[in-house]
């Protein structure tokens, strides 16, 4: 069966809804960030601290390419994985790619409320974070926008499931 690939801004709900799309198709879920962080044996944002963010890209693209194509998975990427080396085209080649389409306002909400601090781009007590996000979801759009599948504001695992019928 294909890979199912989530896309979008952080705190779209890609590892939330992905584990629910992942238990009711039988399928195995992964996350990208944890899988990252459990190789390397360091958090995400003392990757970006002391190696750098074209480090982290690279580390996001190798985890990506190891993902079997048909190995029936539903993944949850990283954010940005999409916009860097080629790895959207990856993720259509080798799978169902879908964008959850989430206003910027509802994503400001989510991190607030979370609060984590492993985020290294998106700092939950920055001032300015409506505004970061609202350019990088601009920068990053056109990347997103390739998806094989939209999905826009809050959506059900049963929605999700309808639309990817045709494409399992």
């Amino acid at each position: 069966m294909k890979n199912i690939f989530l896309i979008g801004m952080p705190s779209s709900g890609k590892s939330t809804l992905g584990k629910r799309i992942a238990d009711a198709l039988h399928y195995r879920f992964v996350d990208t960030d944890k899988v990252i962080v459990r190789e390397e044996g360091r958090a995400i944002a003392d990757i970006f601290a002391q190696s750098g963010e074209a480090y982290f890209r690279e580390l996001e693209k190798r985890v990506l390419r190891t993902i079997q194509p048909g190995s029936s998975k539903v993944v949850s990427t990283g954010g940005g994985m999409p916009c860097f080396h080629d790895n959207m085209a990856y993720i259509n080649a080798t799978g169902i790619s879908i964008f959850l389409d989430v206003p910027v306002s509802i994503l400001v909400s989510r991190i607030m409320a979370h609060a984590q601090e492993d985020r290294p781009l998106n700092n939950p007590s920055n001032p300015e974070l409506p505004l970061i996000l609202e350019k990088r979801y601009e920068l990053r759009l056109p990347v997103y926008s390739q998806a094989t599948i939209t999905i826009t504001g809050e959506t059900t695992v049963e929605e999700v499931l309808q639309r990817l019928g045709e494409w399992l």
